[in-house]
């Protein structure tokens, strides 16, 4: 656990400095206030260079999901969290979510929240957990608050795992599709080559253009491998910046069927989001922050943004919206319902649920257009190479014959 240096005033009016343990700056100046003191000064003690920590600590979505559920019980069931933390850390079998309730039940000791001790790990959990736990004990439903979060966790891990699944045997067929001609070209055609070449005849176009493309891959295939590594490290890099990352996700909007699909979960995304922080009590402007976050897409992220500016504004939630271009009008038309009637987060639970459908079929649109794209380039290039061939063979008999 991180150490703090700090600088307070005791009740009796003494300067008192010292160095606690504790999770963040907020967490530890308020441990040191309900001691009584006037805090001046919270500053973290300089790191040693073997303590930094490389890689920060991920908590996978369904250790999450679980951790959420179990704590929603304790706290339902009046348990104190210092012990229902430590229940959960002799239980849990993650590493990486034992290390961050161990830390989380420290600071706790230290008399920090537990919004606060939780959120100096925010590196582990997603951005809008956070945000939802510190609504929620600030309306004290942290039981309730708990549920919504694991019972979100878990249709999103759904839906992303249907995802996978649609798009597994697509894979599988292109995957294949590149081995095979891969296979065709490195090892086939060179002995092919060897067989022509003994007989010092002429040989066919297509058989010429076959053995020419075999010879320059196995000529520059090392300058190949190089330049498609260099392409892929350029291209990591490029949209690491956020122009290259806005033009990378600009592009994946306007993809034929797969900007559907993009479009369709970013939708599907941002209504789940949206509807678990709403139900949590987050504030409509920081629920619309962290939704427009979660999209992952910074073309979305953008005009949200603006959207969510113009709604600060007084100019609602729907309106803005709409004017981003960017969402169904099915889903504005029943934000506005929902503006009206006062049930917004029924009415986003009900686009999720729509779009989540929508893009079960998108997927299976795309996956079925993937294997007619597979067979059609294998038997393309397996055709060629087989003309190439037995018209070469052809033209050598002939040749002999007449000889």
């Amino acid at each position: 656990m991180p150490r703090f240096r700090y600088s307070a005033v005791d009740p009796e009016g003494t300067q008192v400095t010292g160095v606690v343990k504790g999770s963040s700056v907020e967490g530890v100046t308020q441990s040191l206030a309900n001691q009584g003191l006037q805090v001046r000064l919270v500053k973290p003690e300089a790191r040693n260079v073997l303590n930094f920590e490389l890689t920060p600590t991920k908590v996978k979505p369904v250790e999450l999901a679980n951790f959420s559920r179990q704590m929603a019980a304790f706290v339902a069931s009046g348990l104190p969290l210092i012990d229902a933390l430590a229940i959960i850390e002799e239980e849990t079998g993650s590493k990486a979510l034992r290390k961050v309730v161990r830390e989380v039940a420290d600071s706790l000791r230290f008399g920090e929240s537990f919004a606060s001790a939780m959120g100096a790990h925010d590196a582990a959990f997603p951005s809008f957990y956070m945000s939802v736990l510190r609504s929620a004990e600030a309306t004290g439903e942290l039981d309730v608050v708990l549920r919504q979060l694991s019972a979100y966790v878990e249709r999103d891990m759904e839906a992303k795992r249907k995802i996978r699944a649609a798009l597994a045997y697509p894979a599988v067929v292109m995957v294949m599709a590149f081995v095979t001609v891969a296979v065709i070209t490195v090892f086939v055609l060179p002995r092919f080559k060897v067989f022509f070449t003994s007989f010092d005849a002429e040989l066919p176009l297509a058989t010429r253009m076959l053995l020419s493309f075999t010879d320059f891959l196995g000529r520059w295939w090392p300058l190949m491998v190089v330049g498609v590594a260099v392409a892929a490290v350029a291209g990591l890099i490029a949209v690491r910046t956020g122009r290259g990352r806005y033009y990378r996700d600009r592009l994946l909007l306007r993809v034929p069927v797969l900007g559907d699909v993009v479009r369709f979960t970013i939708v599907e995304r941002f209504c789940r989001v949206l509807t678990a922080m709403l139900e949590a009590g987050v504030p409509i402007p920081e629920s619309l922050r962290l939704a427009s976050a979660g999209s992952n897409n910074l073309v979305y992220q953008r005009s949200l943004d603006v959207a969510r500016a113009q709604m600060i504004e007084g100019d609602g939630i729907s309106r803005p919206i709409l004017r981003t271009q960017l969402f169904p009008r099915t889903v504005t038309s029943m934000m506005r319902v929902g503006e009206e009637t006062g049930t917004l987060d029924d009415q986003l639970e009900a686009m999720a649920t729509y779009y989540e459908n929508e893009l079960q079929y998108k997927l299976k649109k795309l996956t079925t257009l993937f294997e007619p794209m597979a067979v059609i380039f294998v038997g393309v290039f397996v055709g060629f190479v087989a003309i190439a061939l037995v018209s070469a063979m052809y033209g050598i008999y002939n040749q002999v014959e007449l000889q």
